[in-house]
């Protein structure tokens, strides 16, 4: 049955028992023996979002009780050998048994009946006891109550149903057979046509199927199969706004800039119809909604020197921020769909004029057309892009002769070098707008590998900040601002659920070896236009700094296969195949 609204987003995991898994969910509540503002006290929320064999991952939620606080220290200590591997939201140190977390600079104040949020993954064997007591700056809240082993199904606390705080942990996610079909026919293909991929419906016939393809239905049909007994997520990619990738005319779509009617009823409606059908209800769907809009809002329209007047009409008209809306309202309604809104890369976002403003877009749309901020899962960067993961040769505060890296030619004044920084400062941003605490974020590492014979070992020479950021940086690129069918890229880190702090997981949103867009201009009828951006012999735009374009010839239009590249990315993939 269909849900009119979305049940609380407390994004604590219910997860059913699977091989892989124990039930999660076990809650504790410490209540202070103190009550009233005028002493110390406070209440603790722990709870096991989701365990597995040898780990698991949990959420606590302090609230102050007492006098207001600037800052806060929570300690408790384990009966086992829980050990804590990574943390987020908190500066988490262990010492034997004893744990301690302190605020980080975004969270220190709580006023009273204020509340902080923060969460780790751990190791452990055995059994998982709740810690029995906990002390905010020093003052004892009691012992909790509720279940003391997170395996124990009577837990009282968490609801019938729920959505999972990260639906990859303990949980296979959808390998799409028409990928991975054509994945295991490249010549030593096989090696990685078994990895998930996203589904893209780039277009309203993707729903029912294009050329005989699977559908939407076709595609949840087989994730039941391949779910068997277990938790398995399904990535779809939403993607057809109208006016779509205003900067861009490789990604443009069917739908023109006014036409946010169809958009909605044509498009979002019918999707929005068949994941709410109660024979899907036992998958994770995860949605990410609408790459390559809302970032350019900010930063291809007047009066900057990179405007575009398609991005000017469509900043204009509202469609992007109403279409995104929209469609977190009515997928976000169905009570197993997670969504994702795509928030760019570092080399989009990454400067301060266009970061703070992007996340304020981000929060405009997310509370447009009904929707509200608890629709939101989290987000994703890098999707379809090439940033690397971790630079690690350089960071963003080294300096040459005094001369910091920022004012490299590559770097350019941004705040990141990768990634992977870029996510979880993002991500610790939006959380400041308002967003849930424990909101998730996914980093597309499809193609962001860089490896191969041309991956530098070290830093480069000291000679100045060029030579030494351009000898060690992995992105092998020739300007930040290039996105089409990069020569040299490879395979990134294979999809891994929760593997940094703050980050749900790392994914193949894009399917490698399907172009980015034609390298010269092919009619079709997909409303797919021509950008010089896939041309390698085009010398650019105020974009990429005038420079060249860095695509491979002989490319197809976007979506299509693309050998050639295939198998580059196998080549020259990070981890090595």
């Amino acid at each position: 049955m269909s849900r009119t609204t979305a049940p609380p987003r407390r994004r604590t995991a219910l997860l059913a028992a699977c091989t892989l898994m124990a039930a999660a969910g076990a809650s504790a509540t410490a209540m202070s023996t103190t009550a009233g503002a005028a002493a110390p006290g406070c209440t603790v929320d722990y709870k096991v979002t989701n365990q597995w064999s040898a780990g698991f991952g949990a959420n606590v939620t302090v609230t102050n009780t007492g006098d207001p606080l600037s800052s806060w220290t929570l300690e408790w200590t384990y009966a086992g050998n829980q050990r804590i591997t990574q943390g987020w939201n908190a500066a988490l140190t262990q010492s034997g048994t004893a744990v301690t977390a302190k605020n980080v600079s975004y969270n220190g104040t709580l006023a009273t009946g204020a509340s902080a949020s923060f969460g780790f993954n751990a190791s452990y064997s055995g059994t998982n006891a709740v810690p029995a007591t906990f002390k905010l700056n020093g003052v004892t809240c009691n012992t909790p109550g509720g279940p003391t082993d997170p395996t124990d199904p009577t837990d009282p606390t968490d609801p019938p149903s729920g959505r999972a705080d990260n639906p990859y942990a303990g949980a296979k996610v959808y390998v799409n057979p028409e990928w991975s079909a054509k994945a295991a026919a490249e010549p030593g293909g096989t090696r990685i046509s078994n990895q998930p991929t996203g589904v893209w419906l780039d277009r309203t016939a993707a729903i029912a199927g294009v050329n005989g393809g699977m559908g939407l239905r076709a595609h949840l049909d087989e994730a039941l199969r391949q779910k068997g007994t277990g938790e398995l997520v399904i990535q779809l990619v939403i993607y057809n706004l109208p006016g779509r990738d205003c900067a861009a005319l490789a990604s443009n779509g069917e739908l023109g800039p006014t036409e946010i009617d169809k958009y909605k009823t044509q498009y979002i409606d019918p999707i929005a119809a068949i994941l709410a059908d109660p024979k899907y209800a036992g998958l994770r769907i995860v949605t990410t909604v609408e790459i390559d809009s809302l970032p350019n809002l900010v930063t291809n329209t007047t009066p900057r020197p990179t405007a575009t007047p398609n991005c000017d009409v469509m900043k204009a008209n509202g469609n992007y921020v109403k279409g995104v809306g929209y469609a977190l309202n009515k997928l976000g309604s169905v009570a197993n769909v997670y969504n994702y809104v795509d928030a760019g890369h570092h080399g989009w976002l990454g400067w301060d004029d266009n970061f703070g403003p992007s996340a304020d877009i981000f929060k405009q749309a997310a509370t447009a057309e009904g929707s509200t901020l608890s629709k939101v899962h989290g987000f994703i960067v890098n999707t379809a892009n090439y940033s690397a993961l971790k630079e690690e040769n350089f960071k963003i505060d080294d300096t040459v002769g005094g001369v910091s890296v920022r004012q490299s030619k590559w770097v350019d004044w941004n705040r990141y070098t990768d990634e992977l920084s870029y996510a979880q400062a993002m991500r610790a941003k939006l959380v400041s707008l308002g967003f849930d605490q424990n909101l998730g974020m996914l980093i597309d590492t499809s193609r962001n590998g860089w490896g191969g014979t041309a991956r530098p070992t070290g830093p480069g020479a000291l000679t100045n900040v060029d030579t030494y950021v351009n000898g060690g940086r992995y992105d092998r690129r020739i300007h930040l601002g290039n996105w089409c069918n990069q020569s040299g890229a490879g395979l990134g880190e294979r999809p891994k659920a929760a593997p940094a702090a703050g980050i749900d997981a790392y994914v193949w949103m894009k399917p490698p070896g399907e172009s980015d867009g034609a390298s010269t201009e092919i009619p079709n009828n997909e409303g797919k236009g021509f950008d010089r951006m896939c041309d390698p012999t085009y010398t650019g735009n105020a974009r990429n700094g005038n420079s060249m374009s860095g695509a491979l010839p002989n490319a197809p239009l976007s979506g299509h296969w693309f050998s050639a590249q295939f198998q580059e990315l196998m080549k020259n993939a990070y981890p090595a195949l």
